[in-house]
């Protein structure tokens, strides 16, 4: 007589995601029973920061600080801070902000950023979170309560792939002169290229030595313009309304062109102005009870992040985990 093992499931588990555990073990004969735990995730706030040597994007990576942290700070200085030409070696960058754990110490989720400070030529450039108001989004504000939203971005395309180096190899024409009225961004082909302000599409189309050229008029005379684009965004269209940051085109070669870059200019009354030396209006600025709120609010940042040792190679997820647990 020959003898078989009978293998039988006795329970399978599997995580969805990090937050749940889905366990199904054998009950009765032929049945299962489904059980779900939720994951109690522990926040921990990091203080984290670093020098740039070449590269801003590769100097916060460095210290350990999340890739999706990076590129939200990155988008956070856009308005104020142009990628390309503003960062040197030896700047130096701060943020303060939460990630979740398990309780087993896995990293599960990006919280959000409290603070952040960028010092550029010994100059500092500090945002602070604020949301007065719940049903609306948080916002940006300077140590005064300025929106850290100015009338334009300086940096109006993806500026962690500048930062992350790309830019570096590539020698753009910075210059402005009666042929070259703008100023150059070297990234990759297909690189979204975000509305530097709010505006309706004036012009989109080929345009001679300006390849795929995009025009937009925001009003009172101002206007932007992008240039050697290899694609416009999906559903745009002339006449349509477009708002600050949102996607309107990808970067291109088209044109007469030295290399992939984006060229953008600014118009003031149909007259095209350097925006390397215009000073773009500011956003909202905080006033009465509003600004007394979040001067308090910035205290309270201020105070945590004084107690707080700034991590420059961000420590390992255990020890993270007991400073989490000790608040």
């Amino acid at each position: 007589s020959t003898s078989h093992t009978i293998s039988r499931l006795l329970a399978l588990q599997f995580s969805p995601t990090v937050e749940q555990e889905i366990t199904v073990p054998r009950t009765t004969p032929g049945g299962f029973d489904a059980q779900i735990v939720k994951k109690e995730l522990l926040v921990h706030r990091h203080r984290a920061g670093g020098t740039v040597d070449s590269s801003l994007y590769l100097a916060a990576m460095q210290a350990g600080i999340p890739a999706e942290v990076v590129i939200d700070m990155i988008h956070m200085f856009s308005y104020k801070v142009d990628f390309q030409r503003d960062v040197h070696d030896g700047d130096s960058f701060e943020v303060y902000y939460d990630y979740y754990y398990t309780p087993d110490g896995e990293p599960a989720k990006y919280g959000n950023i409290s603070y952040a400070r960028m010092r550029l030529g010994g100059k500092d450039i500090v945002l602070y979170r604020y949301q007065p108001d719940p049903d609306q989004a948080p916002e940006y504000f300077d140590a005064k309560g300025e929106s850290a939203k100015g009338i334009l971005m300086k940096t109006p395309v993806d500026g962690a792939r500048i930062s992350s180096g790309f830019g570096s190899r590539f020698h753009p024409v910075l210059g402005y002169t009666r042929m070259h009225k703008g100023v150059d961004f070297a990234v990759p082909v297909g690189t979204p290229v975000m509305a530097a302000g709010n505006g309706s599409v004036q012009f989109m189309g080929r345009a001679s030595g300006y390849g795929n050229f995009l025009k937009i008029d925001m009003g009172s005379g101002m206007g932007f313009g992008y240039a050697h684009l290899s694609r416009f965004a999906p559903g745009l269209r002339r006449g349509a309304r477009v708002r600050q940051g949102q996607i309107v085109a990808y970067s291109g070669n088209t044109g007469l062109t030295t290399g992939p870059h984006l060229h953008y200019e600014i118009f003031q009354h149909g007259t095209q102005i350097n925006p390397l030396t215009f000073k773009a209006a500011q956003g909202r600025t905080l006033k009465g009870r509003e600004l007394s709120n979040y001067l308090q609010t910035r205290l309270k940042i201020d105070e945590t992040m004084a107690g707080m040792p700034l991590e420059t190679r961000v420590s390992d997820v255990s020890t993270d985990l007991r400073q989490a647990k000790a608040r």
